[in-house]
Formats: C-alpha cells, sequence, structure tokens
C-alpha cells in the first residue's frame, strides 16, 4: 500500500508550483481565481492569494489545476 501511495504521489503531484518565464507565469495546483482583468490577477492557493500585477495581462491557458498568464508583468505579491 505504501508503494501505491508513493507512485501516486508522484504523478499526481498536488504540490503549489510557480514557473515563470518572460512575459509568462505557470501556475499548477492552485485552488480557484479570485479576480482577473488586464492589470490585476489574483490565484488563492493553500489558503494564501498569489497577486499578479501588471499590463495586457490574459489568461491564456485555463484548466482545472493549472493557469497561465501572459502579458508584462510587473509584480508578484504573497499574501
Amino acid at each position: 500500500m505504501k508503494l501505491l501511495n508513493q507512485f501516486r504521489s508522484y504523478l499526481l503531484d498536488e504540490q503549489f508550483q510557480i514557473n515563470i518565464v518572460k512575459g509568462q507565469i505557470n501556475i499548477i495546483n492552485y485552488e480557484s481565481i479570485g479576480h482577473f482583468d488586464s492589470t490585476k490577477v489574483m490565484i488563492r492557493y493553500d489558503g494564501k492569494t498569489l497577486v499578479i500585477k501588471g499590463k495586457k495581462l490574459v489568461v491564456s491557458r485555463l484548466m482545472v489545476d493549472e493557469v497561465l498568464v501572459s502579458g508584462e508583468i510587473d509584480s508578484l505579491e504573497f499574501r
């Protein structure tokens, strides 16, 4: 049973992750999106909030456990 749980954990990584590349932020295992417009995106995770501020922000990819935000990113704020 322990081996099965380790294998499941490896395949279904449930840890919150942020990957930043030029002009894009890929967020994995988020809880919800609280707000989004062209200047601010607020994403909830683990009872906390990530605030992305910038210009021309767009939610480029939206999946159940993953979101990709593109645009001119000025700042990230963890609350």
